[in-house]
């Protein structure tokens, strides 16, 4: 049960049924989810581009509009189906979400939503309230006052706001400044917190699906650890002794290397560093140990950076995917380190866009994802 602003009992409403099936998928889209939801040939364009040297937040920049768009409208429609389906609906809206939030289980869903209603994103819930569920109606109490004071002058400045909202489907509510200002509270706490998940999801599902993919045009297999052959494999986020690795490769008995990704910009130097010695140079496989060369991926790199340096002095590399076609440089430090000969290594500028997108298109990239979206 809840309380309405009378303080009158009435039954609990689940703000996620009053959201279409469309706009919930929005909500928990990621990883393997989030391929069919965007469609896979648009996944593959993005890998592209960043193999062309383009940045990932720019590359994804229209699917993470895409998705806040569609929330955005899935959030208009709730308001609408509330205020259709339930009197006093806007009134009693603050009080449902607080009590959804007090409760001691509630799904992702459920907390995002009733967070979003009362302009509070994970972040703000740490932060303002400290993650105090005691200070939830506390806060409630000064959000509604705080909506209802500036209202109260809007309307003494500017008039009353009215006129109608409607789905031609049969679903109306009247238009009035209280619904605009709890709407737009709303939709702004939600479009930060995609944005902010957004970052997460999409840097490690592309984190795989970019190396995955440039390790099986480069002629690797993907297998799953430990290998049952050592020669010309590859797989995807090990856990050695010491650190992890996004992917390591076994070119031949005794040589391999390991690749690290990150989508760091000149802005991290410390987090570049930390990559940069974060492997040992040996690792013990089957009876073989195995020299690993360390070929580190960044988005970009300071101009008075001394990262590159340090790289060399433990005989591994720093390569920016800002630059054009930086798969070939994968190529050429392979041939450098290992002796490893791919015909990327030598190829002309001119040709090595048609022939990424070639050999992409060849790719099941969908396997680089485990079943859980992690």
């Amino acid at each position: 049960m809840t309380e309405n602003a009378e303080g009158n009992e009435q039954r609990i409403i689940n703000l996620s049924e009053l959201i279409s099936p469309a706009g919930l998928k929005l909500l928990s889209a990621s990883g393997i989810g989030l391929v069919h939801e965007i469609g896979l040939d648009i996944v593959r364009g993005v890998v592209l581009d960043v193999m062309s040297g383009k940045n990932l937040r720019d590359a994804t920049e229209s699917l993470t509009r895409s998705r806040i768009v569609g929330l955005n409208l899935a959030t208009v429609e709730l308001f609408l189906r509330g205020s259709a389906n339930y009197e006093d609906f806007l009134d009693r809206l603050p009080h449902i979400a607080t009590d959804m939030l007090k409760q001691k289980r509630v799904s992702k869903q459920e907390r995002w939503i009733a967070q979003w209603v009362l302009g509070l994103t994970d972040k703000g819930m740490q932060n303002i309230l400290r993650d105090t569920p005691q200070l939830l109606t506390q806060y409630r109490d000064r959000y509604i006052k705080t909506c209802h004071d500036v209202i109260d002058n809007l309307v003494r400045t500017r008039g009353d706001l009215g006129g109608e909202l409607h789905i031609d489907s049969g679903l109306k509510a009247e238009i009035s400044w209280l619904m605009m200002a709890y709407l737009l509270n709303t939709v702004g706490a939600q479009t930060l917190t995609i944005r902010g998940s957004e970052k997460s999801a999409y840097g490690k599902l592309f984190e795989k699906l970019i190396l995955g993919s440039l390790l099986e045009i480069l002629g690797f297999r993907y297998v799953q650890p430990p290998p049952e052959k050592f020669e010309r494999v590859f797989w995807l986020s090990s856990r050695e002794e010491k650190r992890e690795s996004d992917a390591t490769l076994l070119y031949e008995p005794g040589k391999g290397a390991r690749l690290d990704i990150g989508f760091i910009g000149r802005g991290n130097p410390e987090i570049t560093l930390d990559k940069v010695s974060r492997f040992e140079r040996e690792i013990s496989l089957g009876r073989s140990k195995y020299y690993m060369a360390t070929i580190i991926l960044v988005d970009r790199i300071g101009p008075n950076s001394s990262i590159e340096h340090l790289a060399r002095e433990i005989d591994g590399c720093i390569i920016q995917m800002s630059a054009g076609y930086w798969p070939q440089q994968v190529a050429h430090e392979l041939s450098t380190k290992l002796g490893y000969r791919h015909r990327l290594a030598k190829m002309k500028q001119s040709r090595i866009g048609n022939f990424l997108e070639r050999e992409l298109a060849k790719i099941n990239i969908k396997k680089f994802i485990p079943p859980s979206g992690q």
